[in-house]
């Protein structure tokens, strides 16, 4: 017999760590997946055999790089580039490009992981990758950006393609950076091709790709309460973040006649006890886009309303939770505040946003848990349905997209339920159901190609 993976959990967490030291969020991600996961294969050897639990916590490739660029005073500033390509075992990598202080290999990997299985998912031919620089696009000019951004590209471009691996935007990453880095590809390489996605409608980018990962993780939302007998319509949501994934879900949930009480940035939160209205919502737009302002100015503007400098919005008594901001925003203590203040369903608008042992709590209280490899998957399903478009030279109207949105994230839930069904009980374990149907078309597409 060949040599297998028989080892238990924490052996292998040990393997995990001591190959990929100090990695905290890495690990996490690893852990997360692979807790489900041993339970499932412990009787399929064929896995074992062929080491895919292994084999999937190491990626194809890392890159890393320098990237040099001139600020407006002429001085010459040096950042840090990675591209993380994770497994392309069912389709070219798939997954954004993040700008911002805190990123580093372990956050990119973390991120590239979860791409992975939150690919299979869409069930959309995507493998999973993630990239992005230590670069922060606040404060600094147009011309800075686009000079960071085309030195940028001037290096990824080796690496990406639209048959090898696609990239997207994520957090620091919006239009803005896509189309200077497109322009710069576009001018290295002389093609046109769909190499990037989140696109300028322009030239060759996707209606509905701004909405997506809001409103997927709605639709995901409202799929859980579905399938548990209730609806959206009438309760109260607690929402972070105030970007594209916040104000989109916000709006959906207006949408579904659900009443959005709070959005957040890095200062803190507002909270709005009479509801965030589509006037206000439209409002909170302008000033985050257009304006890059601050979710503080919102207090100032809506009577009623008050802003909880450096505190999050999970200490407000609501039914809904989405947490749309960042990774590990909901902590294990803030998941007993919300358990305590009687949340009954949360769907992850964000990667990873809230901690393991805040997951475990969530579940043992059974609240709904829509983990993020499921409840966000609209945004990179959308990002595939804008390549298929690119590759067709067609674009498809919105409402196209829309039904085929709501269709992907339809079938995510029911693959969820398939999987995550507890024996005997009505209550579904969504991260369970999310990791093992994630898991098994890549681990048998891995199987399919030999030792590779």
């Amino acid at each position: 017999m060949a040599v297998s993976d028989h080892v238990d959990l924490q052996g292998f967490m040990d393997g995990v760590k001591k190959r990929n030291p100090g990695e905290n969020e890495f690990h996490q991600a690893v852990y997360e997946v692979a807790q489900y996961i041993f339970d499932y294969i412990k009787d399929k050897e064929i896995y074992h055999e062929h080491q895919i639990l292994r084999r999937i916590a190491e990626p194809d490739r890392v890159v890393s790089f320098r990237v040099c660029w001139e600020d407006d005073n002429g001085n010459v500033r040096v950042q840090r580039g990675y591209r993380v390509q994770n497994n392309n075992a069912i389709g070219p990598y798939k997954g954004g490009l993040r700008f911002h202080p805190s990123v580093n290999q372990s956050i990119l990997k973390f991120l590239a992981f979860e791409q992975t299985f939150k690919n299979s998912l869409t069930g959309l031919p995507m493998g999973g990758g993630k990239g992005g620089s230590d670069f922060n696009p606040k404060g600094k000019s147009d011309n800075e950006v686009m000079r960071f951004c085309q030195s940028f590209m001037t290096e990824l471009y080796r690496h990406v393609g639209v048959d090898v691996d696609v990239p997207a935007g994520d957090i620091g990453v919006g239009a803005r950076e896509i189309g200077y880095m497109f322009g710069q590809y576009k001018r290295i390489t002389n093609q046109y091709t769909g190499v990037l996605t989140g696109k300028g409608l322009e030239y060759g980018g996707s209606l509905v790709r701004t909405e997506a990962t809001g409103y997927g993780a709605v639709y995901f939302l409202e799929d859980m309460l579905k399938q548990a007998g209730t609806a959206i319509e009438g309760k109260k949501a607690i929402i972070s973040g105030s970007g594209n994934v916040a104000t989109h879900a916000a709006e959906k949930i207006l949408h579904r006649g659900g009443i959005p009480l709070t959005l957040s940035d890095s200062e803190g939160f507002i909270y709005d006890p009479s509801g965030i209205t589509q006037e206000k919502l439209d409002w909170v737009k302008e000033l985050k886009t257009i304006k890059r302002g601050r979710i503080s100015e919102y207090a100032s503007q809506f009577k009623g309303s008050e802003f909880h400098k450096g505190k999050r919005p999970w200490i407000v008594e609501a039914d809904l939770a989405l947490p749309c901001a960042t990774q590990n925003e909901i902590s294990t203590d803030e998941a007993k505040v919300m358990i305590s203040n009687g949340i009954k369903a949360i769907s992850e608008g964000a990667n990873m946003p809230t901690e393991q042992d805040g997951i475990h709590a969530f579940l043992d209280a059974k609240v709904l848990f829509g983990p993020s490899k499921a409840a966000n998957a609209g945004g990179v399903a959308v990002s595939g349905l804008e390549i298929t478009q690119n590759l067709q030279r067609l674009s498809w109207t919105s409402e196209d997209l829309q039904k085929q949105l709501k269709s992907i994230m339809h079938s995510i839930h029911d693959q969820c339920v398939e999987y995550g069904k507890e024996n005997n009980e009505n209550f579904v374990d969504y991260v369970k159901g999310a990791n093992l149907a994630g898991f098994i078309k890549v681990a048998n597409a891995m199987i399919a190609y030999g030792v590779v």
